[in-house]
């Protein structure tokens, strides 16, 4: 697949909240790096991640834009709350090896009534 493909199946695992769906388009040894935190190692880090956040908050990515350079996309999204961001994932073999995502993580805490860090 298309790096473009990749992250349009990414979106679609992401929107059902399944944590091992979204797992399983990372390498085993992918870095997942949101900035608002610390890198996440290992696939399973990465789904554990993902199962957390599941639970803490109900997300949906609306893509607005994917762009492809290369074995690289980039994914420009919004969500029905009105935040917005942007990922940008570096593909191998169909499996995502890395990963960095950019949004503004004190609107969506508000957003969702979480407690600010």
């Amino acid at each position: 697949m298309r790096p473009r493909e990749v992250v349009k199946a990414w979106v679609d695992a992401f929107n059902s909240g399944d944590p091992d769906a979204v797992a399983g388009f990372y390498d085993d040894d992918a870095v997942n790096h949101q900035v608002t935190r610390e890198p996440v190692e290992g696939r399973t880090a990465i789904r554990d991640m993902f199962a957390q956040e599941f639970a803490q908050a109900e997300m949906v990515c609306i893509v607005e834009a994917i762009f492809e350079d290369g074995d690289w996309a980039i994914l420009e999204w919004k969500d029905p709350l009105g935040l917005r961001g942007c990922g940008f994932f570096h593909i191998d073999n169909d499996k995502i090896v890395f990963q960095r995502g950019y949004w503004d993580k004190l609107s969506f805490l508000r957003q969702h009534g979480l407690p600010i860090e």
